[in-house]
């Protein structure tokens, strides 16, 4: 072992710890996890720890089912809602064959690979994510309803804001995690909050919205709440959206200062997203519920970018104080793969910057709107997860970089969750049943 896992060991021995989860994600994005015991935490940094794969949607057949988890000795992390005496912490895993070799199924592994062509390109990357999600009110057994924890707006404070003291426990929790939000209020919607994160290299910042959703959930269950990050709970009300921020620097320079006029690469790399947007929306946007949110409330459609204007894919705000300058992509939502995701725009933006693509010009329309006329002038997102998913299949773009065992097992599992819905009586119904107790 090197001197990281040796600090590890000794942190576990030192620190009454007696359980060791070992987290990972499925191919959707969805967190799975072992627990061991101390005793085992040698032997699962050297040869792994043994998990049938087959039993997991989308990861391997059973003919040939064998996986191991490999701890990832920098993503300790104690769970703070767990006993302090017989203490449980937390490692995000690397997946592997028996031989050795990377799964590739495993998001961490992809993003990795992008965030080395990067470093390999001269490019430091770093993204910061806002995340909203919806409370709501348990029935008398414990199950989630659709009742809205308050009926507060945008920013709003207590009484009509009933959800501050869960906020605070989330932000307080993800503290104690190593994780630093810095902001956090009531959303538009009834019952709906946000949380805002400070910025991290790529890696960090997939693992640390993963937690974020885990610990938002677990935090809303302790104080009998539900806590939902479906793209579209409720009709006529905002959904919930992922806001990712990127900021780009080369040698030491940020792309997007002190504007992104001034910054041919950084205009190139904006380009490179455009371009292939709705490719990636399958992986951005992956549920029937997504496509309902996309187009109102503010939560964008129309694939061009813009200073101020929140209607557009993209805003790249004009430098304010003493943040770094980013771009600020607003379709995304919730339920998706952090690690695929993440991959899949650092890589679109990078082909934007070697095959040296122009910007068009920014949009100063509001698309919400604006006439059909203008609309037109401007490709759009797929308009339903059937669209998404033939877009992606037919995408060269995303056959370079996704695997294509990962991608086949994506595809047909998104297929049929779009048949099932279309053909059920009630697509309403059929939705909340599939979704609504997952995410």
């Amino acid at each position: 072992m090197d001197t990281t896992m040796s600090e590890v060991v000794q942190f576990i021995q030192e620190n009454d710890v007696k359980f060791i989860r070992l987290a990972f994600c499925d191919i959707f994005g969805n967190q799975k996890n072992i627990a061991i015991q101390p005793t085992e935490l040698t032997r699962a940094f050297e040869y792994g720890i043994h998990f049938n794969a087959s039993a997991l949607r989308g990861f391997l057949n059973v003919d040939a089912s064998d996986l191991l988890l490999f701890p990832d000795p920098a993503t300790l992390s104690v769970l703070p809602w767990r006993p302090a005496q017989g203490r449980v912490v937390r490692f995000y895993c690397d997946i592997r064959y028996p031989d050795g070799t990377p799964f590739e199924g495993d998001g961490r592994y992809l993003l990795r690979q992008a965030s080395r062509r990067a470093r390999k390109a001269g490019y430091s990357l770093t993204m910061c994510t806002a995340s909203e999600f919806y409370l709501f009110e348990l029935d008398e057994n414990g199950h989630p309803t659709t009742i809205p924890h308050d009926h507060g707006e945008y920013f709003d404070v207590a009484p009509l804001d009933k959800a501050e003291n869960v906020r605070r426990q989330i932000c307080l929790t993800l503290e104690e995690m190593n994780i630093q939000p810095e902001s956090s209020h009531h959303e538009q919607g009834p019952g709906q909050n946000e949380v805002d994160f400070r910025a991290a290299e790529a890696l960090e910042a997939a693992d640390n919205f993963v937690t974020f959703k885990w610990v938002v959930k677990s935090m809303a269950s302790s104080s009998g709440l539900y806590a939902s990050f479906l793209p579209k709970p409720l009709q006529n009300t905002p959904g919930s959206g992922l806001h990712l921020a990127v900021s780009i620097t080369k040698n030491g320079q940020n792309l997007f200062h002190p504007s992104i006029e001034e910054s041919e690469e950084g205009r190139q790399f904006v380009a490179g997203v455009l371009r292939r947007a709705a490719e990636m929306t399958i992986f951005g946007n992956p549920l029937t519920n997504s496509f309902q949110r996309l187009g109102e409330f503010e939560a964008p459609k129309y694939i061009t970018w813009s200073h101020q204007n929140r209607a557009p894919l993209i805003t790249v705000p004009l430098a304010t104080g003493g943040k770094p300058n980013c771009f600020k992509l607003r379709s995304f939502d919730g339920c998706i793969n952090p690690y695929i995701v993440f991959a899949l725009l650092i890589h679109a933006g990078l082909d934007g910057i070697e095959d040296r693509l122009e910007l068009a010009p920014a949009c100063e329309e509001n698309l919400f709107t604006s006439s059909e006329a203008v609309r037109a002038r401007y490709d759009a997102l797929p308009e339903s997860l059937c669209e998404a998913i033939r877009t992606a299949q037919n995408s060269d773009f995303i056959a370079k970089y996704l695997p294509e065992k990962m991608r086949a097992a994506f595809f047909a599992a998104k297929q049929a969750e779009h048949d099932r819905i279309a053909l059920a009586d009630d697509r309403t119904a059929a939705e909340r049943q599939l979704y609504f107790e997952r995410y």
